[in-house]
């Protein structure tokens, strides 16, 4: 029965295990909240964007880098547990 686990189940599992982490790293991408970051701000300077609008974005996109770098810190220490 271990042989059968560790030639099909374990594989598998571990195959999982990196596509959870793939996809973990492409939703909290901080490099590209931080570029979202800079054009919000381009965009304000340039007058394309209302002060009220950058700020309202600003807020969203600081609120989701946050996030993405607490995820980033879980992932590089693999803290990460998956509820079920």
């Amino acid at each position: 029965m271990f042989l059968l686990d560790d030639l099909l189940v374990r594989p598998f599992v571990s195959l999982l295990d990196v596509l959870q982490q793939l996809a973990l790293e492409e939703m909290y991408d901080i490099e590209s909240l931080r570029d979202e970051l800079k054009e919000n701000q381009l965009l304000y300077e340039l007058g394309e964007r209302s002060k009220p609008e950058y700020e309202r974005r600003k807020e969203e996109l600081e609120e989701e880098l946050e996030l993405a770098e607490e995820v980033r810190d879980q992932l590089s220490g693999g803290k990460i547990e998956v509820k079920r």
